[in-house]
């Protein structure tokens, strides 16, 4: 039995029926040109036809005791491919409403922890010939980054490639320095729980002194920060990555600054329309990657989290990106100071408020430590391709939370920016039109800055 990680015991220990803990993504593919029409079921033969299995897709929690627990993993010698990898069907006509309809009810079930912990939908029907792919992992195997990752690299650039790599089968790339014994692994988290005194220093002094820090509970209270159900609604849509550029290129804002900016103004938009907007401006958590790229696609959890002013509350668009700036900025200059451990620590204090969630009355009576997670996650920069079938789209779907009831996760495919909002089906009405603001809070930008 492998021991399961503090961190990665979280996840595992945290999840309910009205808290699935696993992290999923959404890729469209387009058949290529002369396709026929069994190119889809073609491929999904190809695809289940890999029944090699990495450790990460073998692991599941081990039983103790007569019951699962959240304290080791154990590897299953024979995965049921059939169970994890499923084709279904769309019924007509086949929109891509219908598609992202699917995908809320899959983001919303449990995994079975009996089995590994990750499932693969093969979902065709699409009235315009495309066919899709939702794969989900509990977050205790594998992080939102490194599951991108290793689906990046289960497709090619090449689009006469017909290999159907299958990410499950796909080994881990290996550092030079070779695996984490027990030993280190414990010996890291050590050195973890000790780097949060040098943290509580350096938080402390950034927040009081040189005023740097966006803290936990400045936050006021949303619609978002409420109790939440278990049923799921996704929305997905894409953006031309040009657009952001030209903002960042004329303001001298980062890109990200830009992708904020943008999710400010429709949750501004948005917030309004179901008269909820409040005074003070939202915080927004934003992970980051403390990954090498050794590590890239490695199992387990290594992400950093910034706390960022959306500034909602100022009703220019030029000058709410200004101060996102500056929040952004100023937060990054404090995590740079950091060696990597003290970083991670840091990260725990701003999140660690949601683990308080689950005492009765915290979520309703304590103020948020935020308000929304935004994610951008790097993803491919050039055209991939899946047995000669171009993706185009990849939205990833992340996790709502008692408190947390919307999330927005997105990455770079090829020239566009691809939006994966996730949002508690009851707690977020009318989850679709943050899209519309989307393109709106967008559009404002543009004109504001002269793009």
């Amino acid at each position: 039995m492998e021991l399961i990680s503090p961190t990665d015991a979280i996840f595992l220990l945290g999840e309910s029926r009205e808290h699935p803990m696993h992290v999923g993504g959404l890729q469209l593919f387009r058949p290529p040109p002369g396709a026929g029409p069994e190119f889809a079921r073609e491929s999904y033969e190809a695809l289940i036809a890999s029944e090699d299995f990495e450790p990460t897709f073998r692991k599941r929690p081990a039983t103790l005791l007569g019951g699962i627990s959240p304290i080791g993993w154990i590897y299953d010698d024979d995965v049921d491919i059939d169970y994890h990898v499923r084709r279904v069907a769309l019924p007509t006509p086949g929109r891509v409403r219908d598609l992202l309809e699917l995908t809320s009810l899959l983001h919303g079930s449990l995994l079975d922890r009996h089995r590994p912990l990750w499932e693969t939908h093969f979902i065709e029907g699409l009235r315009d010939g495309r066919f899709a792919v939702y794969v989900k992992a509990h977050h205790a195997l594998i992080d939102g980054v490194s599951a991108l990752k290793l689906m990046q690299r289960a497709l090619t650039s090449d689009p006469d490639d017909p290999a159907m790599r299958a990410l499950w089968s796909l080994p881990r790339r290996r550092s030079g320095g070779g695996g984490r014994s027990r030993l280190q692994a414990l010996t890291d988290a050590l050195g973890a729980t000790m780097a949060l005194g040098p943290s509580t220093v350096s938080l402390a002094r950034a927040a009081l002194v040189q005023q740097q820090l966006t803290l936990p509970f400045a936050a006021p209270r949303t619609m978002f920060n409420v109790k939440i159900g278990g049923a799921r609604r996704v929305a997905a849509q894409s953006w031309p990555q040009d657009r952001l550029k030209a903002i960042k290129q004329v303001t001298g804002a980062t890109l990200n600054d830009v992708v904020l900016a943008m999710c400010a103004g429709a949750l501004r938009a948005y917030l309004a329309e179901q008269h909820a907007l409040p005074d003070t401006p939202l915080v927004a958590m934003v992970p980051v990657s403390l990954r090498t790229e050794a590590e890239a696609d490695a199992g387990g959890n290594m992400v950093g989290t910034i706390l960022c002013n959306l500034a909602t509350d100022l009703p220019d668009p030029a000058d709410r990106l200004t101060a996102i700036s500056a929040s952004m900025r100023d937060n990054k200059k404090v995590f740079a100071q950091l060696p990597r451990l003290q970083a991670l620590a840091l990260s725990a204090m701003n999140i660690a408020p949601l683990g308080l969630a689950g005492i009765p009355g915290f979520v309703s009576s304590a103020p948020p430590p935020f308000n929304v997670v935004i994610s951008n996650v790097p993803g491919p920069t050039t055209p991939l391709y899946w047995r000669g079938a171009r993706l185009d789209g990849n939205y990833p779907l992340s996790i709502a939370l008692d408190g947390q009831a919307l999330n927005i996760t997105l990455t770079n495919t090829a020239g566009n920016l691809d939006f994966g909002l996730v949002g508690c089906r009851r707690s977020v009405p009318h989850l679709q039109r943050l899209l519309k603001h989307l393109e709106t809070a967008l559009a404002e930008l543009e004109r504001a800055v002269g793009s």
